[in-house]
């Protein structure tokens, strides 16, 4: 290829825009032997009537090369153009072609990059009060009934939308489908969560067809007048609702039902001017439907020992975590946990969080593979580990002070397979035999006879259980295999034993572990709707997406790129939201590393004693002045930002988060590169979420750490080059600058970093206070969770003098002069060494947790 083209509004997508003018961007990025030719480049657009226009780009001249953010390829060189305003209709298709000079052919971007029209549908007109169901869903099917409501987000309307379904018949559930119609009658894009399987949700994507391989719970469509119809199926009770589609592009209702009696299915639509309000008005209503009276949480145990001590406020997943799952393999031992806890603390890797994952139970070892096994009792298997739960986590706690949390998994029901027939729990717990409907993994022939706990035993059961792991020093559970519940193949059974196992399983986890658990395997409809949406209880750890799979190299990208797309159902639920473990020595390890970062959710690995990547993991996390590991982070969690963008489709992943208050914090925009091929995109400050019209902003690249000049949202030249080859990524963030009037003239514009060389060091920042003193000179003083090098951009730093000008001081103590220094990569930051301050000037932490970092310099 001779040449390759980015543009904003990007090809192949479509975006959402300001207009009716719309300034295009283009990048052209060619070999350096052909830089100096005369390039063009042409927008051909739809124009008025639906005809075809061409409108030139111009090239631009200096100065566009501070919003690179990456370098170019190697032996290729950038330059970039942009066309004058261009007058485009609601929704208009556009491509690109180009060419060397003038006397040659114009070239094809789809001939040359395959790449597809994009789209740019103007901002819609706001949704219309009084606006009804059938004018936005063509075909609406008249035995349907629907009612209209109040909806809980502005520029939305809602509704819900029932069909009937009959009861059951005898011990089968009763299934029923009805056609809803066509959202719109015609629609650019559509957006779905379909159930992967039985205990996960992912992601589909479509154009102009409607079209889908599984049900569907949630599913989207985007209008070509930019508006967003939003629906979502319901699990009220007994009764679940999902969405399929017929082979004429229709939304199908499809309804089971568990009840004996005639019941109803339940979907609730909305409309809006974005996804994001429409998306959340389905949710927030659905929310008061699943929990109208919130009952109170049942009292929690007061802790058997410990200090109270004044600090931030911590939960037990701010600390990096270890999984022994993938590191250790199932054939665990205790010796094998140790072993590897050494192996980590010879590393310097201080873990606060052990998980000890499948294979620590008692196990019946009957049958063919882990489906096929029971529970015997509650005590750790006596082979393997042969001093008992209870000994195991006293050595394990009297070795590493520096594990706070352990915690250990276990099934729902038990094991996979539940209990042991003939063990000593089936003996003293009331138990009843029970067929599932399941299929091994592998392919292989499986028992569907199960043995659980009877119904009116569960709550003895599980108080129990929790209660002989408290003896033993455990303070947290990871409860997997929770869907096997909705696999029992009896109405009758599932109806008694579902809602009745994941109340009693809340309530015990509850009350001996407040919320450190991790729920499993638990995106069903049931649960999302029954056990996650209620925000009666604190929110807990829940499993985002299927499995981490370290040797599927094709599973890797397609992980993170679920996990930030089930975000967008996952982010209403009173969850924090897990991506789950990973290796830091993969081939994917960085992807994997920055996607968790940027998740909002847990930070745990799950090495192989002994194969570390400390430099990633000192990139995800810092150490506290109490010497505790902590993980950043941001405060809104991770989600994709592009709800339209399907995974064939030649564009970067891109998840966006936030972390700080409103207006003044830190936006942050993940990056990833899920293509086989590398990848160059223009991107715009306004794709940050909670950019602030009006704010200037610098963006700052973790992977290259180049910052770019000052942008707004609202300026068309605010975009920033970002090239990711494969298996790349990158975490960039965009810090909101405060400007003073220098004394000399001029002006000085400054923000807080945070702490640079982590992947979300923005989120180590607990405050920032910028302000000018009598004496002259300017003040800014950062707050921090954790020690490291903070960064202070300074528009001015490079006309002043680190030695002469700067005073810095932590915790009030003026620290060494030679722990402040500038930047290596641009010369407007300044970098604060405070852990290498810290230890020299021997601090300790007293009563506070976090640092505070003072830098005083002239204005």
């Amino acid at each position: 290829m001779v040449a390759f083209i980015a543009t904003h509004p990007p090809l192949e997508q479509v975006s959402q825009v300001q207009g009716p003018d719309v300034t295009f961007t283009a990048l052209l990025e060619i070999p350096g032997r052909l830089a100096a030719e005369p390039w063009e480049v042409a927008l051909w657009y739809e124009g008025e009537g639906g005809e075809w226009a061409e409108a030139r780009f111009g090239r631009v001249g200096e100065g566009k090369g501070e919003g690179e953010l990456h370098v170019s390829r190697e032996g290729l060189e950038r330059l970039y153009f942009t066309t004058e305003p261009v007058s485009v209709r609601t929704s208009t298709a556009f491509t690109v072609k180009f060419r060397q000079r003038p006397d040659h052919e114009w070239r094809w971007i789809r001939d040359e990059q395959g790449m597809g029209d994009g789209v740019v549908i103007v901002g819609g007109d706001a949704v219309k009060a009084g606006e009804n169901l059938p004018d936005l869903i063509q075909q609406l099917n008249p035995a349907l009934t629907w009612k209209s409501h109040m909806s809980q987000c502005p520029n939305t309307q809602l509704w819900s939308v029932q069909a009937a379904a009959p009861g059951t018949t005898g011990e089968t559930s009763a299934f029923v489908d009805i056609p809803l119609g066509i959202p719109w009658g015609k629609f650019v894009r559509w957006f779905a969560l379909v159930r992967l399987w039985t205990p996960w949700v992912a992601p589909r994507h479509g154009k102009s067809t409607f079209g889908l391989d599984k049900d569907a719970v949630l599913c989207s469509f985007l209008s070509p007048e930019g508006k967003h119809l939003t629906l979502l199926g319901l699990a009220l009770g007994d009764v679940v609702t999902l969405l399929r589609s017929d082979s004429e592009g229709k939304v199908v209702l499809h309804i089971r039902s568990d009840l004996l009696e005639e019941t109803t299915g339940t979907v609730l639509v909305a409309v809006g001017d974005s996804f994001e309000s429409a998306n959340a008005a389905v949710m927030y209503h659905a929310r008061g439907l699943v929990n109208p009276n919130a009952a109170p949480a049942p009292a929690q145990e007061p802790p058997s020992s410990g200090d109270v001590q004044p600090n931030w406020y911590e939960d037990w997943y701010e600390g990096l975590g270890y999984c022994t799952w993938n590191g250790l393999g199932q054939r665990l031992n205790q010796e094998k946990v140790l072993d590897a806890l050494d192996t980590l603390d010879k590393n310097g890797i201080k873990i606060a969080t052990l998980i000890i994952d499948d294979n620590w139970q008692d196990i019946d070892y009957r049958g063919d593979g882990q489906w096929q096994y029971g529970w015997n009792g509650f005590e750790a298997e006596p082979k393997t580990f042969p001093k008992g739960l209870k000994g195991l986590v006293s050595e394990i706690r009297g070795k590493h002070r520096n594990i706070q949390h352990i915690a250990v998994w276990h099934a729902l029901l038990g094991y996979w397979a539940g209990l042991a027939p003939g063990g000593e729990l089936a003996k003293k717990y009331k138990t009843i035999e029970v067929v599932r409907d399941d299929v091994d993994p592998r392919n292989l022939p499986i028992d569907a006879t199960m043995t659980v706990v009877a119904e009116e035993d569960v709550g003895r059961f599980y108080y129990d259980f929790y209660q002989f792991l408290s003896s033993c020093g455990i303070d947290g559970v990871k409860t997997d295999g929770q869907y096997m519940v909705d696999l029992l193949v009896s109405a009758k059974t599932r109806r008694e034993l579902l809602h009745t196992y994941l109340r009693e399983w809340g309530n015990a986890s509850l009350r001996f572990f407040s919320n450190k658990v991790i729920s499993c395997m638990s995106l069903s409809p049931q649960m999302i709707f029954s056990s996650h949406l209620p925000s009666n209880t604190p929110a807990r750890v829940v499993r985002n997406s299927d499995d981490f799979f370290p040797e599927v190299p094709s599973s890797h990208p397609w992980h993170v790129w679920s996990n930030a797309y089930n975000s967008l159902l996952t982010m209403h639920l009173n969850i924090v939201p897990d991506w789950d473990m990973f290796q830091t020595v993969h081939a994917y390890s960085g992807f994997h590393a920055a996607a968790r970062c940027v998740s909002g959710g847990p930070v745990y690995i799950t090495d192989v004693p002994g194969q570390h990547n400390i430099d990633l993991i000192k990139q995800m996390t810092g150490t506290t002045t109490r010497g505790k590991t902590v993980v950043f982070r941001p405060s809104v969690v991770g989600r994709a930002i592009d709800p339209y963008a399907g995974y064939e489709d030649h564009s970067l992943l891109k998840i966006g988060a936030y972390h700080g208050r409103a207006a003044t914090g830190t936006p942050i925009l993940g990056v990833f590169n899920v293509t086989t091929q590398p990848i160059t995109e223009l991107v715009h400050l306004y794709r940050f979420s909670g950019a602030v019209p009006g704010t200037e902003y610098i963006i700052r690249s973790h992977v290259s750490g180049k910052v770019s000049s000052p942008l707004k949202p609202e300026s068309s030249g605010s975009v920033v080059t970002v090239s990711l080859g494969m298996e790349g990524y990158d975490v960039l963030s965009a810090f909101p600058l405060t400007t003073f009037q220098s004394k000399i003239g001029g002006q000085v514009s400054v923000t807080n970093l945070g702490l640079i060389g982590k992947m979300t060091g923005c989120a180590a920042i607990l405050g920032s206070k910028y302000s000018a003193q009598e004496n002259g000179r300017l003040l800014v003083a950062a707050n921090v969770k954790a020690l490291g090098v903070v960064g202070i951009y300074i528009s001015t730093l490079p006309d002043l003098s680190v030695k002469d000008d700067f005073m810095a001081t932590i915790q009030g103590q003026v620290i060494p002069p030679h722990t402040v220094s500038v930047d290596e990569v641009d010369g407007r930051i300044l970098k604060v060494d405070v852990k290498t301050a810290w230890n020299e000037m021997g601090m300790e932490s007293g009563w506070s947790n976090e640092v505070e970092v003072k830098v005083y310099f002239p204005l």
